[in-house]
């Protein structure tokens, strides 16, 4: 099958692949139940085994396969392009399989983060990476202008505290402000890909509708994301539906609007809103009896604050 140097090297290759990913693969048969593959290596085709028969099994070896297939070193590509491939989905779980194993990554549950500072990209990705030091997070700059961050589970810090973290340490060392969206936790690396979009659309979604703060995750903005995927004739249907009079007057004016989003964001508390908008209570209590006026909506009634939310959502989305 070729000469023992070759050998040793497809042999340091499978014990690798069991190392990182208890899948243990072998070139010799044991005559148990274990499935049978082919792997072209250096212009050779081998056959190895792992354990298992069944649809998993050959799913496994599909895996390897791939892996070793793609191993020779002018073609494996770099670090930071392999990884961005995955967070971009354009090679699915075999990318994914053969990122965690050639750089000896451990598979586990894990978040992304989308973060795109107003300047300095290569510092603040430096920096980002300076904060992942010691762990086994992932840093990567996806273009001209984001960075992405893959941070396995951490039980003692929230994936929001961890944002929050990110950002103070771009603005205090590089005096960087940078938004900041956060995925849904992925169950694997291989799902990896769908969180990165879930963060991107966080980033996206917290500049459309000018929420406060600069870390928002994605679970923020499912609502819109649902009714952003209507098509654009039916979400007009809808808004006509609500039969809310003069609602655009709201959206038109800065400081309705401003107090509106604020109110809702503070959990139509009266003295948050209060403290975060810097107005006397009594301010306050003027501006939501005027929207009260203009829409029929009265803002503390929870029922009529999800209604205005929707409302807020349909006429943003509408104006896109």
């Amino acid at each position: 099958m070729g000469s023992d140097v070759q050998t040793e090297r497809i042999a340091k290759m499978f014990a690798d692949i069991g190392r990182e990913t208890g899948v243990e693969v072998r070139l010799a048969p044991r005559g148990e139940d274990e499935t049978a593959f082919c792997v072209a290596l250096s212009g050779q085709t081998v056959t190895a085994y792992v354990n298992g028969t069944g649809e998993a099994a050959e799913r496994t070896a599909k895996l390897v396969a791939y892996f070793l297939a793609n191993t020779d070193p002018r073609t494996a590509g770099d670090r930071d392009g392999c990884l961005k491939g995955v967070l971009l989905g354009e090679g699915g779980e075999w990318d994914a399989f053969r990122f965690l194993t050639r750089y000896s990554v451990r598979d586990g549950a894990c978040v992304a983060f989308d973060i795109v500072p107003d300047k300095r990209l290569k510092e603040a990705c430096e920096l980002v990476r300076e904060c992942l030091e010691g762990t086994r997070d992932l840093a990567v700059p996806m273009d001209g202008t984001r960075i992405a961050v893959v941070r396995f589970s951490d039980e003692e810090q929230s994936a929001f505290e961890f944002g929050q973290f990110l950002w103070q340490s771009l603005y205090e060392e590089l005096g960087v402000r940078a938004s900041i969206g956060i995925g849904c936790e992925a169950p694997s690396f291989s799902d990896v890909s769908l969180s990165y979009g879930q963060a991107a659309t966080a980033v996206r979604m917290g500049a459309m509708f000018e929420a406060a703060g600069e870390v928002h995750s994605y679970r923020e903005y499912l609502l819109v994301k649902m009714l952003e995927d209507i098509p654009a004739g039916r979400l007009k249907e809808y808004s006509a539906q609500f039969s809310v009079r003069d609602i655009g007057e709201v959206f038109g004016d800065d400081e309705m609007a401003a107090t509106a989003e604020a109110f809702l964001e503070c959990s139509l508390n009266i003295s948050e809103t209060s403290r975060r908008l810097y107005v006397h209570r009594n301010t306050l209590l003027y501006r939501l009896d005027k929207i009260e006026r203009v829409t029929g909506l009265n803002l503390r009634k929870f029922s009529d604050a999800v209604t205005f939310r929707v409302l807020a959502v349909l006429y943003r989305l509408a104006d896109q």
